[in-house]
């Protein structure tokens, strides 16, 4: 999910950043866009930083076996 949202977030932050002339009371759309293209390659950062610590974790199952006789 996090790498989805960060695609997102660039081309969102794209277009506000490269496509659009919008002007918000405090903030340049140009500085938004930009913004959002940082924030969305934050997160497919993290996302495969949090990819690869789930593949490092290993499950350990224990099988106990019992004589009935």
């Amino acid at each position: 999910m996090g790498i989805g949202v960060g695609v997102l977030l660039i081309v969102v932050g794209a277009v506000f950043a490269f496509a659009l002339d919008v002007d918000v009371a405090a903030l340049d759309g140009y500085v938004f866009g930009w913004i959002l293209i940082l924030g969305g390659v934050l997160a497919i950062v993290l996302g495969f930083f949090m990819q690869a610590q789930k593949n490092r974790t290993h499950r350990v199952v224990e099988e106990r076996r019992y004589d009935e006789g």
